[in-house]
């Protein structure tokens, strides 16, 4: 049986942009998620933190997509903009809950589940491992200029034209890893 072709990353199709560093105690590059990550298990969003942005930084725009999704277009579990400049952490639990350690004047935008916080992994049971990559952009506007009902792809079309530098985290999930 040869493997199934995994599904291009979300930024294959941009432009190139400079990267930077982002690194997560909830998440490990290329490790299976942490129960709390998964939708059934904690549906908490994981700590982030980055540095190394262009020094014109204005805000910060942060996403999780899962390119593996059996959707054709993938599935986005969060979707959190217009963070400003001077924030270079989230803490784990800031887009869940009662977001604790959300910054002020930061935007949830719809993820795919129709919600407006962070929504873990939850691939169907009988897929291999999906991926969840974590994105941090740097963003040249201090709003993106859209509101909290903006769809993924409106919110993403915005970023595509505002973004200086990205920085991702890939973690991987199947249901098979459920402890």
């Amino acid at each position: 049986m040869t493997e199934a072709k995994r599904a291009p990353l979300p930024h294959d199709f941009l432009p190139e942009v400079p990267s930077f560093t982002v690194v997560s105690d909830d998440v490990a590059p290329g490790a299976v998620l942490k129960d709390a990550q998964v939708y059934a298990a904690g549906n908490v969003s994981p700590q982030l933190r980055w540095s190394g942005f262009p020094a014109e930084t204005k805000s910060f725009a942060v996403t999780c997509f899962d390119p593996d999704a059996p959707t054709g277009s993938g599935f986005w579990h969060w979707v959190l903009f217009d963070i400003p400049a001077s924030v270079t952490e989230l803490p784990a639990g800031a887009a869940s809950g009662g977001f604790e350690g959300l910054p002020k004047g930061a935007v949830h935008g719809r993820n795919d589940y129709g919600t407006k916080d962070f929504g873990g992994a939850a691939p169907p049971a009988e897929d291999p491992r999906h991926r969840y990559v974590f994105t941090v952009y740097a963003v040249d506007t201090e709003t993106l200029g859209v509101d909290e009902n903006a769809s993924p792809a409106f919110v993403g079309f915005n970023l595509r034209y505002h973004t200086l530098a990205r920085a991702q985290l890939i973690g991987e999930y199947a249901a098979s890893d459920a402890s």
